[in-house]
């Protein structure tokens, strides 16, 4: 039931990584406008949205590839998973600074904060299944 559980969340965030991407590269000033706050984190750079776009293809890839191959889980969700984290932190730092008020955390919850963390306990439930797959203890 929790391999279900984990394999369903990382083919869930790795579709929801690749809309994303998909309509940063695609439409980058639809992005800029559609999705709420962004507007508020600086001028429109095209290139810059296509840099990020291109980053949660990679993610989106990693979480896909990682939920059908398991010898390479750990790594590809782990890597993905620390851009994620980072990302978040990054939102965090910029409420601590001021650069944004602390409504923005909640704003962004489910769309920056929520995926780290999916991504983080998705992680770790593949490091413990690999170490069952392999003999060891978890």
């Amino acid at each position: 039931m929790l391999k279900r559980l984990a394999l369903g969340t990382a083919v869930t965030l790795g579709i929801a990584a690749l809309a994303n991407g998909t309509y940063m590269l695609v439409s980058p000033v639809g992005w800029y406008f559609t999705v709420p706050g962004v507007t508020t984190t600086g001028p429109f750079n095209q290139h810059f949205l296509r840099d990020i776009g291109l980053i949660f293809l990679f993610i989106a890839g990693a979480f896909l590839i990682g939920a059908a191959r398991a010898r390479y889980r750990v790594a590809l969700w782990g890597a993905a998973s620390l851009w994620l984290a980072g990302h978040a932190l990054f939102h965090v730092w910029e409420v601590l600074v001021g650069i944004c008020g602390p409504s923005a955390l909640a704003r962004d919850f489910l769309a920056v904060s929520l995926p780290a963390l999916l991504g983080i306990a998705v992680t770790a439930w593949a490091v413990g299944d690999s170490k069952d797959r392999s003999g060891r203890s978890a």
